[in-house]
């Protein structure tokens, strides 16, 4: 189920949150920074009865990717209780670190790893700022603030 892209492909923010309503074992993968998900918010997906995971792809500030990634991904499953074969979606600001995890998770035997593409904020707008043309907010789809 791999495209030429190394993994399974990209969707939008709206068709992966339909995914995870529709797919009992679906997961979504924030791979944003912990600052992010503190400054920014996370997606809430309680009106799901699921749980947003998160792993950092990179750290803040900026140093490369973090090489324990695809173990904490491991982990995370391992203690979940789930299996390479589940469908995981991955989530950063604007699908560019999202589109490395799910690469990373591919090669080490994840069959079905996709990018959200627009990500949580998603592209650009005309006045340089986020989260209102495309994305997970934009789409307005569920999401918290701390």
């Amino acid at each position: 189920m791999f495209s030429d892209l190394g993994y399974a492909g990209d969707v939008d923010a709206q068709a992966a949150f339909q995914a995870l309503s529709e797919v009992p074992g679906a997961v979504l993968i924030d791979v944003r920074t912990h600052a992010e998900w503190t400054f920014v918010g996370v997606p809430d997906l309680r009106p799901l009865s699921k749980e947003t995971l998160f792993a950092e792809w990179q750290s803040f500030p900026p140093s490369g990717p973090n090489s324990g990634f695809v173990q904490e991904v491991s982990n995370l499953f391992t203690k979940k209780g789930l299996d390479p074969d589940t469908p995981i979606y991955f989530l950063c600001r604007s699908g560019a670190r999202s589109q490395s995890a799910a690469q990373a998770m591919t090669q080490a035997g994840y069959t079905k790893c996709f990018n959200i593409s627009d990500g949580f904020e998603g592209a650009l707008n005309p006045e340089s700022h986020r989260g209102t043309q495309s994305g997970w907010k934009a789409a307005g789809l569920p999401w918290i603030q701390s």
